[in-house]
């Protein structure tokens, strides 16, 4: 027995499936064939499409409305290519609102946020990271949902020590050419160092309805710190994306060090 003929049958089917959606046989947004369709075309039985499809489905290549099935209307990955994205002239391209309204006009798709600004008490790792007592000093907050295209691709939310933030730009919903971090550094306090971590999990019921997941799918979470050359935190930013939604790039340069 061969190797192939080792592998489960509904394996088979996803790949060719999935070959077929990158390929562009089945157009993004497009309805699938029925399952017993497609267990014609590709010589297998709806058990193996049924398991195939919700393969794909966990994937993100693929969504269930009712009782049909369609191609996911982004398929490809988008590219949050960190080295680049926090460049001034980059997140201003075209008059971009940000890092990620540039990210998603450069993929030819149309950028929108769902912006809520409001002073919060910020969970007590985010105060910890400003320098702020956690429990008592309220900061700035920008929560946004993020969508391409029409489609929930991220929810991030910033926060801002209210010293900096306050009465400023960054409390109006738009925060105007290059977002939130061209006008911290208008207002003096350019970021020039940048840490980030990041952690994958399962999204809580909250994030799920937000960004359109189901239970088994797994989102990252990027905590992103922000500090001026004095090394003051000016923004940390929590961003909740999709794991079959991005692609996370870092690029440095090791100079001397090796």
């Amino acid at each position: 027995m061969t190797e192939r003929q080792k592998r489960p049958a509904y394996r088979d089917a996803a790949d060719r499936l999935r070959d077929a959606i990158e390929r562009g046989d089945y157009a993004p947004g497009a309805q699938l064939p029925t399952d017993s369709a497609m267990a014609e075309a590709f010589e297998t039985n709806r058990s193996s499409i049924g398991q195939a499809v919700r393969l794909l489905i966990s994937e993100g290549l693929a969504v269930r409305r009712g009782r049909s099935t369609y191609v996911a209307r982004i398929v490809h990955k988008i590219l949050r290519d960190t080295t680049a994205r926090y460049v001034r002239a980059r997140r201003e391209e075209g008059a971009a609102r940000g890092a990620f309204a540039a990210e998603i006009n450069r993929l030819g798709m149309t950028p929108a946020s769902q912006v809520t600004v409001s002073r919060v008490l910020p969970p007590a790792h985010v105060a910890e990271l400003l320098g702020v007592e956690p429990g008592v000093s309220a900061v700035v907050s920008r929560a946004r949902r993020m969508l391409a295209d029409d489609t929930p691709v991220q929810i991030a939310t910033s926060y801002l020590p209210v010293d900096i933030a306050g009465g400023t730009q960054l409390e109006e919903e738009d925060t105007g050419p290059g977002g939130t971090k061209s006008r911290l550094a208008d207002l003096g306090y350019a970021q020039a160092q940048i840490t980030e971590t990041i952690d994958v999990r399962s999204p809580d019921p909250e994030e799920a309805a937000a960004l359109d997941l189901t239970e088994d799918q797994r989102v990252y979470e990027v905590t992103h710190t922000a500090r001026t050359e004095e090394g003051r935190a000016v923004e940390v930013a929590v961003h909740v994306m999709p794991t079959h939604l991005w692609t996370l790039k870092y690029t440095w340069d090791l100079g001397s060090t090796n």
